[in-house]
């Protein structure tokens, strides 16, 4: 599916790590909330409550840099990170991403600057109305839509020339995964690729009125999901239950898991869901104060959880050892710079600095837990030869889930066994059929800011009142910029 916008921003060449699988899914657990007005009336009474710069087109994601798994990857191979290319093998191309600018990510903020909930922000000249009406659909999580909707009357005046309406039974809100084309939607459909990041996948609203009239079904959504349904089995696979997965492997959380937090420890700095440089608005005095003069000293990352049996993946051990070594001994032991063909290798290696934690794709990291559960087999490893130990593997891998799935609720502490202080907050259950989830992490005990504490391989922790020894291990989402390990905010490009 494509939506061929009178504009777009283009984003060509662009690098932004593996995709997840193709399909597509509606979602049930989201809520569309309407704000309209003739002329900029709507975009005016926004512009006061959203950390978005509604007067300005959304910037593009950030590009990415070689992720922590394809570094080790083009080791093993023997081809160095930031190496070209044999001359038999073609360069794979690199596939432009277009992102509308009638789609942006945006935050709302109470009146202390804490969030109220992250949200998608859809602006359109509605079917039927006059052309001069503008219309902002809001795409937020059901969590906490009663709240939004609630704070957006609450700031409606008396006179003000703008409509508020809750369109979740007229208007269905779907994901695409698995392409980076969303040009030219169907009549009745708008789409773009996920303002915050294109692995998230692409956003498609079903809003058209024909399509009501050409569907069976008992209630408009049920008629929308249909004719979406009916669409999209042509070209993608049903698959229900893959946001809730994806999200947390690219360390996205929302609604409720960040309501009453900062932005920036939210990382929707990181998002493209903050503006620096616009007029006030509301809660503006936090968010503007912990960018310019403080410190961020938390800040939301994906960790796995697993046994302290179990073998600790090669990216987080080459992190630990750039963390425990400093990155020119460590890159030395890592990829051998000392040895013989050393100077060939800082040659192939020159501008790759690794991450002081592994920077992992979504699928990346669904691929590494795949492995640790043993449901799959390692790429080295011959599955049919390694039945026995993938069977062992996998057993494990169930009761890990059973336990970390228990023990892992939102608002539990992540304590660390040497010396008994909390590290963190558990803000999500895991992904499901993983043991990834997202916590609120204090930078300092990653390794992220200052120099006193350093992330270690062989940590061990205690998630909430439980005795079992854990050993957590976080990684960056690729769309996470340089950390300041002065501020915990993104290193100034000199």
């Amino acid at each position: 599916m494509a939506y061929r916008a009178a504009s777009v921003l283009a984003a060509g060449a662009s690098k932004y790590g593996a995709l997840w699988g193709r399909g597509y899914e509606t979602f049930k657990n989201r809520r569309i909330l309407s704000v309209s007005g003739v002329g900029d009336h709507a975009t005016t009474y926004l512009q006061g409550l959203v950390t978005a710069d509604l007067n300005s087109e959304p910037s593009a994601p950030r590009e990415e840099v070689m992720d922590s798994v394809h570094a080790l990857n083009a080791k093993n191979s023997g081809m160095e990170p930031g190496a070209a290319a044999p001359d038999d093998e073609p360069e794979e191309e690199e596939v432009p991403v277009q992102f509308t600018k009638k789609l942006r990510s945006a935050t709302f903020l109470d009146h202390r600057g804490r969030i109220l909930t992250d949200a998608l922000l859809w602006k359109r000249n509605p079917e039927g109305a006059d052309s001069a009406t503008t219309e902002y659909l809001i795409d937020v999580p059901d969590d906490t839509g009663d709240l939004l909707l609630a704070h957006l009357k609450q700031h409606k005046l008396r006179r003000s020339k703008i409509k508020l309406a809750d369109k979740t039974e007229e208007i269905t809100s779907h994901a695409v995964y698995g392409t980076l084309n969303a040009e030219g939607a169907p009549p009745g459909y708008i789409a773009g690729m996920d303002p915050r990041h294109p692995s998230l996948g692409m956003r498609i609203l079903s809003v058209g009125q024909d399509i009501l009239n050409t569907t069976e079904g008992e209630s408009e959504r049920a008629k929308r999901q249909q004719h979406f349904e009916t669409l999209m089995n042509n070209f993608f696979p049903s698959a229900p239950g893959t946001y809730a997965v994806l999200r947390k492997l690219a360390g996205i959380a929302e609604g409720t898991e960040i309501a009453s937090k900062t932005a920036l420890e939210c990382n929707q700095d990181f998002l493209n869901a903050i503006s620096f440089s616009k007029g006030c608005y509301l809660g503006q005095e936090l968010t503007a104060r912990s960018q310019f003069t403080g410190v961020v000293r938390k800040r939301i990352v994906p960790v796995m959880i697993v046994d302290t049996e179990m073998e600790v993946p090669k990216p987080w051990v080459m992190a630990s050892m750039i963390q425990e070594l400093g990155t020119e001994e460590g890159m030395d032991k890592i990829f051998g710079l000392s040895d013989e063909d050393g100077e060939k290798k800082k040659l192939a290696l020159a501008g790759y600095i690794p991450p002081p934690l592994p920077k992992i794709s979504a699928p990346g990291a669904g691929s590494i837990v795949s492995m640790m559960m043993g449901s799959v087999a390692a790429p080295d490893q011959n599955p049919q030869d390694g039945s026995e130990e993938l069977n062992k593997l996998r057993v494990q891998g169930e009761k890990l889930q059973i336990e970390i799935a228990e023990l892992a609720q939102p608002g539990t502490s992540i304590i660390d066994k040497k010396d008994s202080r909390t590290i963190g907050k558990i803000l999500s259950t895991p992904a499901p059929g993983t043991t990834v989830l997202l916590a609120q992490m204090r930078l300092d005990r990653l390794g992220l800011l200052g120099s006193e504490h350093k992330w270690s391989r062989t940590n061990k922790i205690l998630i909430g009142d439980s005795n079992k020894e854990y050993r957590f291990l976080p990684f960056l989402p690729l769309w996470w910029p340089d950390i300041d390990p002065a501020t915990g905010k993104e290193k100034e490009v000199v």
